[in-house]
């Protein structure tokens, strides 16, 4: 979304009545619907239906004809990448991308945010760039370019394990995201907007207090859906409500949950699959397009090999694992490449072949994600705060504290250009999910702790803790 779309959102659309919303979601889910499933992501799925039952050597070969092919354009075209080692030329795939990636030094985060526009590839028309940021989950949002090329293949991953369960593009959904489309203001039902173009009802997350989600319950039993997907946290709100009230789901109503861009923690799979009816199949994938990890019926995250690589710095093995900070590598991503980036996630991978029969990397889990809630004074708990961050580019880091219900801490490790205007803009975006009540104190800083595993938390909360 650019700032004069942006603009026009925050201002027109609050005013409109809720059936001028609808519509305004109905032609926001039809432009992205044209922007993802276009024609190459129709091929690429297709293909990659295929590639999923190659043998692990023609898994390898397709790694190494990509990596191959990316690092030849990074070399020639990516400012940053100017010096890049040329890509090993060994016939075994597996050596191959080994000597390959041994060449090539991890990247770390802060060397993109320092000089993000020396990662952008010439190759690609700077009018077919599409421009994003990453969510914030630190508060470092860094500015991201891809091509329509790359959304499109981010997609076939997703559809591919979708489509693998026997849905289509078209089926019917639920959605628990983190999309503004709800005024803050508006204190009764409907909670919810519907987008007509693909039958998509998207439930706003930032109005669920005790009382609310009365009425979300009453709204899950009458949408018709055929899957649901969203944060976790938020799913997991909404399946609490319906098991309190008594009103879980007929089982095979639905045919799946899928969750994403938060760790999904084993308590929350137990109560959403009770609740839904439904088995969830999380993913696994970042803003920056360069990781994809889809979960299989045994529970395992299987890496998507033809759109990336995954490596593990190794902290601790067993003949069963290796855990450790991963670095990855992506394969589809022709406007920004990044080799071995330094996501700032924790991954362990299994040594043994999945039971599932699927080949190829897998892992038990990743350590992604978790947050606490933040509890407002009127009783919503509100999860993804770190969206508040996401076009704060201000801001170097940033935390939120909370003590008690009635007020947040938020620490800020300011970049240069942070100002007085920057201030106001977090505090605005704080505002529209959490409202008026809750008092906001801005704290500067000039380093945000770890936690002792070294994992940094967005949001840290005494009242809304992420637990059972």
């Amino acid at each position: 979304m650019n700032r004069i779309s942006a603009s026009l959102y925050s201002t027109i659309y609050p005013r409109l009545p809720v059936i001028g919303q609808n519509a305004a979601c109905t032609v926001g889910g039809w432009i992205r619907f044209r922007s993802r499933f276009s024609d190459h992501f129709q091929k690429t799925v297709s293909s990659w239906e295929k590639s999923i039952h190659l043998p692990l050597e023609g898994l390898r070969e397709i790694q190494r004809q990509r990596l191959t092919r990316s690092v030849n354009i990074a070399r020639e075209n990516v400012p940053y990448y100017r010096d890049l080692p040329p890509a090993s030329t060994k016939k075994d795939p597996d050596e191959a991308i080994r000597e390959t990636l041994k060449n090539i030094r991890p990247l770390e985060k802060r060397a993109y945010r320092d000089q993000p526009r020396a990662f952008i590839s010439r190759t690609v028309p700077r009018h077919r760039l599409h421009r994003g940021q990453t969510s914030g989950t630190t508060g470092t949002a860094l500015p991201l370019w891809y091509s329509p090329e790359t959304l499109a293949e981010e997609y076939a991953t997703v559809w591919r394990m979708r489509r693998r369960v026997g849905l289509d593009i078209r089926d019917t959904q639920l959605s628990f995201a983190g999309q503004m489309i709800v005024p803050f203001a508006q204190m009764r039902p409907p909670f919810w907007r519907v987008n007509a173009y693909t039958g998509q009802t998207l439930f706003s997350i930032y109005h669920m207090t005790p009382k609310n989600l009365r009425s979300y319950v009453d709204a899950v039993h009458a949408r018709q859906a055929r899957y649901v997907q969203g944060y976790p946290s938020s799913i997991h709100l909404v399946a609490l409500a319906m098991l309190e009230a008594n009103r879980p789901l007929p089982k095979h109503r639905l045919t799946a949950i899928f969750t994403s861009s938060e760790s999904l923690l084993a308590f929350q799979r137990e109560t959403i699959e009770r609740a839904f009816g439904a088995p969830i199949l999380d993913r696994y994938g970042v803003s920056e397009f360069a990781v994809s990890m889809t979960e299989c019926e045994e529970g395992r995250l299987h890496v998507d090999m033809e759109f990336c690589i995954v490596e593990v710095e190794i902290t601790e093995e067993t003949d069963e694992y290796e855990t450790g900070p991963l670095l990855i590598t992506g394969l589809a991503h022709d406007a920004t490449p990044l080799f071995r980036y330094r996501i700032g996630d924790v991954g362990t991978r299994a040594k043994q072949p999945c039971p599932c029969g699927r080949l190829g990397d897998s892992f038990f889990e990743v350590d992604g994600r978790i947050e606490d809630y933040v509890l407002t004074p009127d009783g919503r708990l509100v999860g993804r705060m770190d969206h508040v961050f996401k076009e704060q580019l201000d801001v170097g880091e940033a935390q939120i504290l909370q003590r008690n219900q009635d007020s947040i801490d938020v620490l800020i490790v300011p970049r240069a250009q942070y100002n007085e205007a920057s201030e106001r803009s977090v505090i605005k975006e704080i505002r529209s999910r959490l409202g008026y009540d809750i008092e906001i104190r801005i704290e500067l800083v000039n380093s945000i702790a770890r936690e002792p595993n070294g994992k940094f938390r967005a949001v840290k909360s005494e009242v809304g803790r992420n637990a059972p």
